[in-house]
């Protein structure tokens, strides 16, 4: 029978006090743990994603009319809204759902053996993002799906995504200082690559933002621009990106770089090819919901495999603590006489 250890007063106040240092002391995780910890987020942030991306396209971005409740007599959704305020709730709920993921990744980085700051601040820049995601996402429904608003909502969900990612390779490496792995004109290269993924990013936004799927069933508020011209301005950038990538790729092999930026490299042109090819084949089957949603979701792909590639940049290895060697390896006294 296990022994439950009693709390004390003493206790109890620190656990009131700072819960997170009354956890770290009674609880070691592993750095396997930790790591696991910080992909739950990263998987919890491609979720809230994809499930945002259903309630837009079955139509039920107003299926809870009002925020924080879901209407002006209910915090929850009745069974008189029907499918759509079933889909925009269940969407609110996943939103605590992520919320516990993240921090589990706070709780785990800040319990872990030596202390790891660095990375605790990481979690709680994550739970920030999340709780401003959600009043974003309040601001969404209030203004009745403005597609500005929407836009932003998608790419500061992006931005989670990126904290969520950094957060996991810095619990996977070492608190050394980072040291480079390729040379000035490579990193150059790779940053230029980055850039033109996020703004292949935000034009993908304003595409939808043009489109065909308002996230509501009655008329709502769209950019004015002309769809199609938009989204060949996504697809002339998309190619850009693979471009970079091939460039990247060749540069990589050319100046012998280490294995992991060119496996990074070559992951990331693959999830482009499959992502471009969703795009393609949605636009000229008039945008049908189930390929509007998988090109969502490998929008999260892309956005991590370049992530990943900018992060195997460098390395910072763990540091190995010194340890005295044994006594039969110090040196003997001298012999007398």
């Amino acid at each position: 029978m296990v022994r439950v250890p009693q709390l004390t007063r003493a206790d109890v106040a620190q656990a009131v006090r700072n819960p997170l240092s009354f956890i770290a002391g009674r609880w070691t995780p592993s750095p396997r743990t930790v790591r696991r910890a910080a992909m739950s987020a990263v998987v919890m942030a491609v979720l809230i994603v994809v499930t945002g991306g259903a309630v837009r396209l079955t139509g039920s971005g107003l299926g809870c009319p009002t925020w924080p409740k879901c209407t002006d007599e209910s915090l929850t959704a009745t069974s008189a809204m029907g499918f759509h305020g079933a889909i925009e709730f269940g969407n609110r709920m996943l939103t605590y759902v992520l919320c516990a993921a993240v921090g589990w990744a706070i709780i785990a980085a800040r319990s872990a053996k030596p202390w790891r700051r660095s990375v605790t601040r990481l979690g709680w820049a994550q739970f920030w993002v999340v709780m401003g995601n959600a009043v974003l996402g309040g601001i969404v429904v209030l203004v009745g799906l403005n597609p500005y608003t929407v836009a932003a909502h998608f790419l500061l969900s992006t931005a989670l995504l990126t904290v969520a990612v950094l957060t996991w390779q810095r619990a996977r490496e070492g608190d050394a200082e980072p040291r480079p792995l390729v040379g000035k004109a490579v990193a150059q290269l790779t940053w230029l690559l980055t850039a033109a993924a996020g703004l292949l990013i935000a034009v993908g936004t304003v595409v939808t933002g043009a489109g065909r799927h308002a996230g509501d069933s009655s008329d709502v508020h769209r950019i004015p621009l002309d769809w199609k011209m938009i989204a060949q301005l996504h697809a002339d950038l998309a190619w850009v990106v693979v471009a970079l990538t091939v460039a990247l790729w060749f540069v990589l092999k050319a100046v012998d770089a280490p294995a992991a930026p060119q496996r990074r490299t070559r992951d990331l042109f693959l999830v482009l090819m499959a992502q471009g090819v969703i795009g393609y084949v949605q636009y000229f089957t008039d945008t049908p919901e189930i390929l509007v949603g998988l090109h969502m979701f490998g929008s999260c792909l892309v956005w991590i495999a370049v992530l990943r590639v900018l992060l195997s940049l460098r390395e910072r290895p763990v540091a190995v603590a010194s340890v005295p060697g044994p006594a039969a390896e110090q040196p003997e006294p001298a012999a007398a006489g």
